[in-house]
């Protein structure tokens, strides 16, 4: 398969600081489709990992085409709007935009399973270890974000280093597709953690199989929070850790570099 190639790349100082950077790339991946994202990362320093962001819904988050950098309000998915949370100087991020073909609709839990969604992240794994040499690979989905991780665990042709689902569709429904019903975690090459809030009220991501899961991979069981402002299956509830964004996001990092970390977060 041909090399992918950058075909464009607009950078944007972010004004809190001028380390911090943020530029959104985009990527030429397979025939007339293109895969953009938003890679913020610290200009001072390299970072030992970079986490792979897949939000959930159909994975739009409308990534600017005039350069301009995107702003997200706090109706925004989990791993959206919680983004500065987790990035620092040892972590940087990117996060992806549903890739062109996708835009209309949203991707659905078949193309997330698909090998053109493998297609276009190989892409973006090798253009993120071209700048960031010896970084380790993390991929992080949530909702139905975990659908793309999990499968892209499996079958990703370039190596991850970790994965991370965090309110895991385990049942599919008639909007999108299937979920992860019926998937073999054991097939994913890489560690594996469940993140899962305890009083998630959505019907596909019940905290039941997640404890299941949690006797064989570790499990991060988040309590608590803000009272919900959305539906049960939407950002502002516990199925988007509302009120518990950042000691959810910090046991993620910990986790992610090999460091204690709580296995409940309340």
């Amino acid at each position: 398969m041909r090399r992918a190639s950058r075909i464009a790349v607009l950078i944007v100082l972010l004004c809190a600081s001028p380390a911090q950077a943020a530029e959104i790339v985009t990527l030429a991946t397979r025939a007339n489709v293109t895969q953009s994202y938003l890679l913020m990362h610290d200009k001072s320093a390299l970072p030992k990992a970079v986490a792979l962001l897949f939000a959930g819904g159909g994975g739009e988050i409308n990534l600017p085409r005039d350069g301009t950098l995107p702003t997200y309000g706090p109706g925004a998915n989990f791993l959206v709007r919680s983004r500065d949370l987790i990035r620092d100087r040892e972590l940087a991020l990117a996060l992806l935009d549903a890739p062109s073909d996708q835009q209309r609709g949203g991707m659905r839990d078949a193309f997330r399973m698909d090998a053109g969604h493998a297609t276009d992240v190989a892409a973006v794994v090798r253009d993120l270890r071209q700048r960031f040499s010896g970084a380790r690979i993390v991929l992080i989905g949530t909702s139905r974000g975990t659908i793309s991780a999990a499968y892209l665990g499996r079958n990703l042709s370039e190596p991850v280093d970790a994965v991370v689902l965090t309110s895991t569709v385990f049942v599919g429904g008639q909007r999108w597709g299937n979920g992860l019903s019926g998937f073999d975690y054991r097939t994913i090459k890489a560690p594996l953690l469940f993140v899962h809030h305890q009083d998630d009220g959505c019907n596909s991501c019940p905290y039941s199989m997640a404890q299941r899961l949690g006797q064989t991979y570790p499990l991060i069981t988040v309590r608590g929070g803000k009272p919900a402002q959305s539906g049960p299956c939407e950002p502002r509830s516990a199925h988007g850790y509302f009120g518990r964004e950042a000691e959810t996001m910090d046991a993620i990092k910990s986790w992610i570099f090999s460091r204690p970390f709580p296995r409940v977060v309340e």
